[in-house]
């Protein structure tokens, strides 16, 4: 399969840069003769919302995710709440980034549901022109379909890469039992 705007970029089981060990990248925007972005769906970061937004009590304890490496200073949000913020952008059917930043916080202040609603990030991860598709080629990633909507916002680190394998297929049953950081072992 090759890479496509709404796909998954699946690290395989030996990736061991830190950024992307065993991570879930969906594929926001994708040109084969430009730039690509996506963000890494399963990385936590160790912040919440409560401590990394401004005006907002450090109790807030919905987790922020890593979206990868690039515009660390940038926070991104993916979402199953629709056209409920305004120029939210669909990335496939029933799932949404961005939107009105006030809105999306004005929601959160006001103590809506966010489990499996929306995920924040900081960061993202990009890919210069055939970038992507040389890693892919070298197989570093493998390239599914998404989930769900739903599967898309739950689960987190080495779960939600775990889940996704199962997705792929028998033949990717051999990563299935590799170790998150096998020089470790």
């Amino acid at each position: 399969m090759s890479p496509r705007e709404g796909s998954l970029l699946v690290a395989e089981p030996f990736l061991s840069d830190e950024h992307f060990n065993h991570a879930v990248i969906s594929l926001i925007d994708y040109s084969p003769e430009g730039s690509s972005m996506g963000i890494v769906m399963n990385r936590t970061s160790g912040y919440t919302l409560g401590q990394l937004v401004e005006g907002f009590a450090d109790d807030v304890d919905i987790p922020v995710y890593f979206g990868g490496p690039m515009s660390r200073n940038r926070m991104f949000y993916i979402h199953r709440l629709g056209d409920l913020f305004n120029g939210a952008v669909e990335i496939m059917p029933g799932l949404w980034i961005g939107g009105d930043y006030n809105q999306v916080l004005q929601y959160v202040r006001d103590g809506y549901p966010s489990d499996d609603l929306i995920r924040f990030f900081i960061g993202y991860s990009g890919w210069d022109a055939g970038q992507l598709e040389g890693e892919v080629r070298e197989h570093v990633w493998a390239v599914t379909n998404p989930l769900s909507p739903e599967q898309m916002l739950r689960d987190s680190d080495d779960t939600y890469w775990h889940k996704v394998v199962r997705q792929m297929g028998s033949q990717y049953r051999g990563w299935q039992m590799q170790p998150m950081f096998p020089a470790a072992n």
